[in-house]
């Protein structure tokens, strides 16, 4: 089996849509490209092992869990007790044998202080019953369930001492009907992926968003983006409180607009007003908005691997980071991404990547995207367009990414 180990993730919101747990996906590449691996178990005992100990997860996750699948022998591999009980949710999966030693190695690891949760149940069997007295989390899986059946599994598992957790959500009205039954988490493309709402008008908030945005693009006068930023006094606050916290050493307090621009740097001033883009005015945590938490962890995801395929081009990280923060405004603004495209200027390299998926920025994007479904569908693929590639430099700029995202939350704190 390879020594390098393949990484993503899917978030887990709770019923407020909060960000709470992702599952992680871990992947040997030699299995993506179809070579055989003897011995399963002993692979995934490997891949997981050393991916908690080279990416450094835990720091990563911050104060989400994280949720692994285990089957039946690497639930016996003694390599699983290394995981942080603290930080990990152990999916027992449903369609392996439920065993009289299953059960009883469940039992011993709830008893270490392990969280276990039973994976894509689709019906309720003699052995699924004795599992669920061990079990604190029940993913029930909606494509595999069906719309008519779903009602009749809810109402066996209520009342039970388990979280219901939705897989495959993938519209608002999924979305609505499980929270009506009464699930209390939800993974799934609808909060992975951009859902355009047809005919939202931009708030006035996001219109001068994208007008700094565009100036700086531009690489407008100072004064130009002085004149924007006074439209929005609470926008104009935040930037120098912003200012004020980062300015170490400085003698006095910012109290210009423009004294701040040149303090923070029109690069750092940039990429802070694109994660405002998606900030819930009403939030001042990361974790409390899912597509915030997405779109930073996407676009600094996308930054690190151009830094480390090209060290000296700044250029090309500053414009992977920009496309993967573009990325999710259709999901932001209910509007398709060519329509905001006309009101920024981006160069041409950002409009192919995010229109096309096109160029090196847009196997990039590509690469974040798949990194963010249940599969990780196509990765291999992608990797074989950018053979400078490895999944070890994948996977450690995923956990540096999310690493990075946890640092904006605490700020914000």
């Amino acid at each position: 089996m390879s020594e390098e180990v393949l990484l993503g993730r899917q978030p887990i919101v709770n019923d407020r849509l909060e960000l709470v747990g992702y599952e992680l996906l871990f992947r040997d590449p030699d299995n993506f490209r179809h070579a055989v691996v003897d011995d399963h178990a002993q692979a995934t005992a490997t891949v997981i092992t050393h991916a908690f100990s080279q990416f450094s997860i835990v720091a990563a996750l911050g104060s989400c869990l994280g949720y692994i699948n285990v089957d039946k022998d690497f639930l016996n591999d003694d390599a699983i007790e290394l995981l942080p009980a603290d930080k990990v949710v152990l999916e027992v999966l449903e369609h392996g044998e439920i065993t009289p030693e299953v059960i009883a190695r469940c039992r011993e690891l709830k008893a270490r202080g392990y969280t276990l949760a039973l994976d894509d149940l689709v019906h309720l069997g003699d052995s699924m019953r004795q599992l669920l007295d061990v079990v604190s989390v029940v993913k029930v899986d909606l494509a595999l369930v069906g719309e008519e059946r779903l009602p009749a599994l809810v109402a066996q598992l209520r009342g039970l001492p388990v979280k219901l957790l939705a897989e495959k959500v993938e519209t608002r009205e999924q979305m609505e009907r499980c929270r009506e039954l009464g699930f209390d988490l939800f993974q799934g493309y609808f909060f992975a992926k951009p859902v355009v709402i047809t005919g939202r008008k931009l708030s006035p908030s996001h219109a001068t968003l994208l007008r700094l945005l565009n100036l700086l693009a531009e690489d407008a006068e100072t004064e130009a983006v002085e004149a924007a930023f006074k439209l929005e006094p609470a926008l104009t606050l935040n930037l120098l409180r912003l200012t004020n916290s980062v300015a170490i050493g400085a003698r006095s307090r910012i109290s210009s607009i423009r004294s701040a621009i040149t303090i923070i740097g029109r690069r750092q001033l940039q990429r802070w007003l694109q994660l405002l883009l998606y900030a819930d005015s009403e939030d001042k945590a990361v974790r409390h908005n899912p597509m915030l938490m997405l779109a930073a962890t996407r676009g600094r995801f996308m930054e690190l691997l151009a830094t480390r395929l090209h060290p000296k081009d700044r250029a090309l990280a500053d414009l992977a980071f920009m496309t993967g923060i573009m990325s999710l405004m259709p999901a932001v603004f209910g509007m398709a991404m060519e329509d905001i495209l006309k009101q920024l200027a981006v160069v041409p390299e950002v409009n192919r990547a995010l229109l096309e998926h096109e160029g090196e920025v847009g196997v990039l994007l590509s690469l974040a995207e798949s990194s963010e479904s249940s599969t990780m569908e196509g990765v291999a693929e992608l990797m074989d367009r950018l053979p400078q590639l490895t999944a070890t430099t994948l996977s450690a700029s995923l956990a540096e990414a999310l690493a990075w995202v946890q640092q904006l939350d605490q700020a914000a704190e």
